[in-house]
């Protein structure tokens, strides 16, 4: 080879690797600043799970996907509230709400019947991958996945939407706010009637579908105090809830909420900020229940039970039938105004969000997705509605003095009866599929 071709090859091989040299340059640059960008929004998140996930003594990988940490009791996320700093938690047992006499001789006939209406009973998921210790509570651990899933700010990560377009409401109707997407099929008693310190209700657990991505599912109870108009409106809620943005998944799961200035800064569901005191080792709060009930097959339900400690003033959480109930924990009375004395108004019943996706109602289901004429084993239902009156004992809520709401019956609908041969007494269905020809 000659002189002048081997410098030709040789410049030719210089300039290669300088235009290489200038490409892994620009992408290593592209790369950093991507780092760059990517890191601190990461760094936060760490830094918030790094709060909520406390060390755990024993972690349980559930079959359901779920990881549940057993925290130290006195370790618990609950207690990082500023009003909660000085709170030593509660370990003596609340004195339960004493059932009145017909609600006892119902239940018992209810317990002994084999009639039409059979029920079981529904539980979760993760008992069937171990337990948690004593002096521990199962806390999901709540991941990265989830909170990006939600695509909002730190701050509102497990808060409900706040509702900034709340419309006035007459003074006795229901918390409930139409036009914002939310729509209802509930039952509720009216305002000012009574002082209300607890509720309690039995519901049948489904998987209804749902469409969007950020939509949901829920049935629950609503104890709520204040000003309806304002921002200082109480509320306690307890229920279940499909939830694919909260929780990744279509599976119901056990949940709670709270808040004592409307929804706008306090609160939020289950133990994803501080307030809500879990004290037992055996139910985890955001947990998926099972199994659940099937069409025309069986129908398992769940027992809740909200009332006021009449001696401490918190608001605690039972879960299960009577036999076999579990203290799940409590609100501490702290954390509310109005609700630091009574309650105004409950709501039992169901919810589901509707973003109108692509111009058409949702077709995210209610309940079992069925309407309510098709009562037991289609439709879904709350039964023994029951309040706690001021002497700490539970009271039946009369047919009469139930109110029924639901914004489009097209869409979902509520029916609300008295039983008693099977010891069901006040109780209602409701629910429905959503978009269909009279849901348009």
């Amino acid at each position: 080879m000659s002189s002048c071709s081997a410098l030709k090859l040789l410049l030719h091989l210089l300039l290669v690797s300088l235009l290489l040299a200038c490409t892994c340059a620009a992408a290593s640059s592209s790369a950093t600043e991507d780092a760059q960008y990517l890191s601190p929004k990461m760094a936060r998140i760490q830094r918030h799970l790094d709060r909520l996930n406390k060390p755990a003594l024993r972690t349980i990988q559930s079959m359901d996907g779920d990881t549940v940490d057993c925290v130290p009791r006195h370790e618990q996320h609950a207690l990082d509230h500023p009003l909660l700093r000085n709170h030593k938690i509660q370990l003596a047992r609340p004195r339960m709400p004493a059932p009145t006499s017909s609600r006892t001789a119902s239940a018992s006939s209810s317990s002994n019947s084999t009639g039409a209406r059979a029920r079981r009973t529904a539980w979760q998921t993760w008992h069937h991958a171990g337990h948690c210790p004593r002096g521990t509570v199962p806390v999901r651990r709540t991941t990265a996945d989830d909170v990006l899933r939600g695509r909002r700010s730190l701050f509102r990560f497990g808060r409900k939407r706040h509702r900034r377009d709340r419309a006035p409401r007459a003074a006795n109707a229901p918390d409930v706010v139409t036009g914002n997407g939310h729509e209802h099929a509930i039952a509720y008693t009216a305002v000012g009637q009574q002082q209300v310190y607890g509720a309690k209700a039995t519901i049948n657990v489904w998987d209804p579908a749902i469409e969007e991505s950020n939509g949901f599912s829920l049935s629950q109870l609503w104890l709520l105090s204040g000003s309806f108009n304002g921002s200082d409106l109480n509320s306690i809620e307890a229920g279940w809830q499909v939830s694919p943005e909260l929780y990744g998944d279509s599976r119901p799961r056990l949940f709670t909420y709270w808040t004592s200035d409307a929804y706008e800064a306090t609160g939020c569901y289950n133990a994803l900020c501080p307030g809500f005191v879990q004290t037992s080792s055996r139910v985890a709060i955001g947990a998926s229940i099972s199994p659940v009930s099937s069409l025309a097959g069986e129908q398992y339900d769940m027992t809740l039970l909200v009332w006021k400690d009449p001696k401490l003033g918190n608001w605690w959480l039972s879960y299960g039938d009577d036999a076999a109930s579990q203290l799940v924990g409590y609100w501490p009375a702290e954390l509310f105004t109005h609700l630091s004395g009574h309650a105004t108004m409950v709501e039992w019943g169901g919810e589901v969000v509707n973003t109108s996706p692509g111009g058409a109602h949702t077709a995210t289901q209610m309940g079992s997705g069925r309407f309510a004429g098709e009562g037991f084993g289609r439709a879904s239902y709350f039964r023994n509605l029951e309040t706690v009156d001021a002497g700490n004992s539970l009271a039946p809520v009369s047919l009469d003095a139930l109110q029924t709401l639901a914004e489009d019956g097209g869409c979902y609908d509520i029916r609300k009866a008295y039983d008693d041969r099977d010891g069901w007494g006040t109780h209602f269905y409701y629910g429905g599929p959503g978009h269909n020809p009279a849901c348009p």
